[in-house]
């Protein structure tokens, strides 16, 4: 059973290394597109994150809590 283990640890590393690549300087524009962006629509994830912790009652980091009808 360790030697499966084993085995198969070292085909998940060798098949993560496969995707390492070097970006040259004309490909980082790509990478730099909003789309590639966590959040590509800051005020879309603002709005998402104040009904959230409206709804929850507490705070996350990002600002003040509201009780529950989301009219802070």
């Amino acid at each position: 059973m360790k030697g499966k283990a084993k085995a198969l640890g070292l085909l998940l590393l060798i098949a993560s290394l496969g995707g390492c690549t070097k970006v040259e300087p004309w490909e980082k524009e790509n990478l730099g597109k909003s789309i590639m962006a966590f959040d590509p629509d800051p005020l879309e994830a603002k709005s998402k994150q104040h009904i959230y912790f409206s709804k929850e009652g507490s705070s996350g980091g990002y600002g003040l809590a509201g009780g529950g009808c989301g009219c802070n």
